[in-house]
């Protein structure tokens, strides 16, 4: 019989053992932050320095090393205590533990995610526990605490001008601003155009973001015009001229343009603050109908936006399960090659599973598709692809899954599946935001003027993603989607691919209706001039497309964009309406 001291002895060296153990965790998401930051801090410099390689290669840096201090932390474990040798009340006491070290931590809600993916990573998520990780939040963040230390306030008790001014006279750039004096005239001007008299003398307040969010070409200072009744998005995007001066390009006071600005076809800002949960509680503000793992997604915190979206999944299913009607299905559209795509007719994003076996047409395997979902994160999306995450042992309860679905599942991705009788588990999924399949919009919509704008940005859509050095590959209008706003996505990756790793051909200039049965053609070879005859399937629709964007059906479109691409020469992508730029 084991003494009761023998007890106490074994209950303190258990203690001791899991708070260490915790504690190297936290030790570990405080230098992974730091890291994060110092990259996130140095985006000031490239952006005053015009480095834009630079910002390129850091956003795949920035993305990389979560992943691997996950990996460092995970082998310091292994060092001091085999994890996989503990029972329920270690764990159970070195989440206490953590839990404590939480308390007044400034980024306590990413550190709880940092902990969830060092336990994933031990047990290779195949134990999805609140017991064992932080499945549900430690506490809830309450907004405002912090919130002087995430903005600055500016009085508008005096002229517009001067507010302006003052605003420039807090944010200092190395780099001297082209005309400051038109600047600030530019900005009073779309002011008083957006706000009446009125409106004008009621402001009492403008807060604005302390960190300057950097993406791209472009920086904006992001805050927000305080009135008795209401609040206005305003907004500052500043680029810099072609002499490498800085320019305010736009004053943006519409929440559908900053919406854009954070869209979910963008690549994450770099913003740097130490009190993320107050930045993205402040932009939900100006933002109500962002959800809040979109917003830690657009700072980069993907890791942890998909925590919170875990977590408005779960809360969504207990809120919607007497919806006996509102089940998972399979997606409106054409059935993929390489996917299964179902949804939740309730719930904004699509759940998109690898297929066991690709049609005879595709030549490429799993871990190629994987790679390249892996090559769009790490990419300037440029707002015309969509952001994906990456999920393992995803749990769908059993009685939510509709007959058709669960069968196609079976037929289509059993490598993938787990059936209990009380949950379906899916070993590996991506989940990426609900939009109208482009062959669906196009089936549906009646309105010549709809129909040749979503066309146009179809267009538009391809251009620019080829201008951001990637060859979309599968352009069937399938495999694009439309947005509320009428924005084409591009979202069908298992045939992307850099420019450079394509040939951009010219077909057979004769009278030979067998030529191209006898030309030599390679696996990397692309004949832009049979593009029309795929990319969209009417006739109507391929005479606008053409009409448009005709230049897409040519092999010397293709070459020069290939050339540029190949310089490394980083392409400007403005998001919001060309008609808001201020003229220079």
């Amino acid at each position: 019989m084991t003494k009761p001291s023998s007890l106490a002895s074994n209950d303190k060296q258990l203690n001791d053992i899991a708070k260490q153990f915790a504690y190297q965790i936290m030790t570990g998401f405080d230098r992974s932050y730091r890291l994060f930051s110092r990259i996130t801090a140095g985006a000031k410099t490239r952006f005053e320095n015009q480095q834009w390689n630079e910002s390129q290669a850091a956003i795949k840096e920035r993305i990389a090393i979560y992943e691997q201090n996950i990996t460092d932390i995970v082998i310091d474990l292994y060092q001091q205590v085999h994890p996989k040798h503990q029972d329920s009340k270690f764990w159970n006491t070195a989440k206490a533990q953590y839990s404590t070290l939480l308390n007044e931590h400034p980024q306590f809600e990413l550190a709880e995610t940092f902990y969830n993916s060092v336990i994933g990573r031990i047990f290779k998520h195949s134990k999805i526990d609140d017991s064992l990780m932080f499945v549900l939040p430690s506490r809830c963040y309450l907004s405002g605490q912090d919130r002087q230390k995430v903005i600055y306030s500016f009085d508008s008790s005096s002229t517009v001008r001067a507010m302006h001014q003052a605003i420039f006279d807090t944010y200092r750039f190395k780099t001297a601003f082209d005309n400051l004096s038109l600047d600030l005239g530019n900005m009073d001007q779309a002011l008083r155009a957006r706000l009446t008299r009125e409106q004008l003398a009621s402001v009492h307040t403008v807060e604005m973001l302390r960190p300057v969010f950097y993406r791209g070409k472009a920086a904006y200072l992001v805050g927000r015009i305080c009135m008795p009744d209401e609040t206005l998005p305003f907004v500052i995007a500043m680029q810099m001229t072609e002499q490498g001066k800085l320019m305010v390009d736009a004053l943006l006071t519409e929440r559908h343009h900053l919406s854009v600005i954070f869209s979910f076809a963008r690549s994450y800002f770099m913003a740097d603050t130490q009190y993320p949960g107050e930045l993205v509680a402040f932009l939900q503000e100006l933002l109500p109908h962002k959800k809040l793992f979109e917003l830690y997604m657009s700072l980069g915190f993907y890791k942890h936006g998909k925590t919170v979206f875990y977590r408005n999944y779960l809360q969504h299913l207990v809120s919607t399960a007497n919806e006996k009607e509102d089940q998972f299905e399979l997606a409106p559209g054409i059935k993929g090659l390489v996917m299964t795509v179902f949804h939740l007719p309730s719930y904004g994003v699509v759940f998109k599973v690898i297929k066991d076996e690709f049609a005879e047409s595709k030549k490429i395997t799993r871990e190629y598709v994987k790679d390249r979902y892996r090559l769009v994160k790490t990419t300037d999306r440029v707002g015309r692809m969509a952001d994906t995450h990456e999920y393992m042992n995803f749990r769908f309860p059993r009685h939510r899954i509709n007959a058709e679905l669960l069968e196609y599942l079976m037929d289509t991705c059993a490598n993938s599946l787990k059936v209990t009788d009380d949950e379906v588990v899916l070993s590996h999924m991506y989940i990426e935001r609900k939009m109208t399949p482009l062959n669906l919009y196009l089936q549906q919509q009646t309105d010549p003027i709809k129909i040749r704008k979503v066309l146009d940005e179809l267009g538009l859509c391809i251009k620019q993603i080829a201008q951001a050095n990637v060859f979309p590959g599968d352009m069937l209008h399938k495999n694009f989607g439309v947005t509320k706003t009428g924005r084409v996505i591009f979202y069908d990756y298992d045939e992307i691919c850099y420019m450079s790793e394509r040939q951009f051909r010219s077909l057979p200039k004769n009278n030979d209706p067998f030529a191209i049965d006898t030309l030599s053609v390679g696996p990397t070879d692309v004949f832009p001039e049979q593009f029309e005859h795929f990319i969209v399937g009417k006739k109507v629709f391929k005479d606008i497309l053409k009409e448009l964007h005709g230049d897409l059906m040519t092999t010397d479109y293709w070459l020069e964009t290939q050339r540029i691409a190949g310089q490394g020469i980083i392409q400007n992508f403005t998001p919001y309406p060309e008609q808001f730029r201020f003229t220079r």
